[in-house]
C-alpha cells in the first residue's frame, strides 16, 4: 500500500505548522488578508489543517458542500483564488514539500475553484 501525502510529510504536527505558516502570509497579504478580518482565527485555522490533511490522504474528511457553505457569504474573485494558490505554494516549498506533491494540493484546490468563485462573482 502506497505511503499518503498527510504520512510522509508527518502527519498532524506538520500539517498544523504547514498551516499556521500560511495563514502569517494569507493574513499579511493584501489581495487575500482582508477576508479573514474580524474571523475565528484558532476555529480556522483547526478547519483548515482538517481539510489540507484530507487532501494529502490523512484521516480527517471535508466534503465540497461544507466547503461551498463556508464561503458563500464571501466574493471571491479568480485573481483572489490565484492568490490564494500562489501563498499555498511557498508556503509548501518553504516545508520541502516536494514539487510533484505541491501540484497535487495545487490541483486540489484547483478542482474547487467553482465552491469558491461563482460566475456571478466579479472578477
Amino acid at each position: 500500500m502506497a505511503q499518503s501525502l498527510f504520512d510522509k510529510y508527518g502527519g498532524f504536527s506538520t500539517i498544523s505548522r504547514i498551516v499556521m505558516s500560511l495563514y502569517d502570509r494569507l493574513l499579511d497579504d493584501d489581495t487575500v488578508g482582508p477576508f479573514f478580518d474580524d474571523v475565528d482565527m484558532p476555529k480556522l485555522v483547526d478547519h483548515q489543517t482538517k481539510f489540507i490533511s484530507a487532501l494529502l490522504g490523512g484521516p480527517a474528511s471535508f466534503s465540497d458542500d461544507h466547503i461551498e457553505r463556508a464561503h458563500r457569504h464571501l466574493t471571491v474573485n479568480d485573481a483572489q483564488f490565484d492568490q490564494l494558490k500562489v501563498l499555498v505554494n511557498e508556503t509548501l516549498s518553504d516545508f520541502n514539500i516536494e514539487k510533484q506533491d505541491i501540484e497535487t494540493v495545487l490541483d486540489a484546490f484547483e478542482q474547487r475553484r467553482g465552491l469558491l468563485v461563482r460566475a456571478d462573482d466579479v472578477n
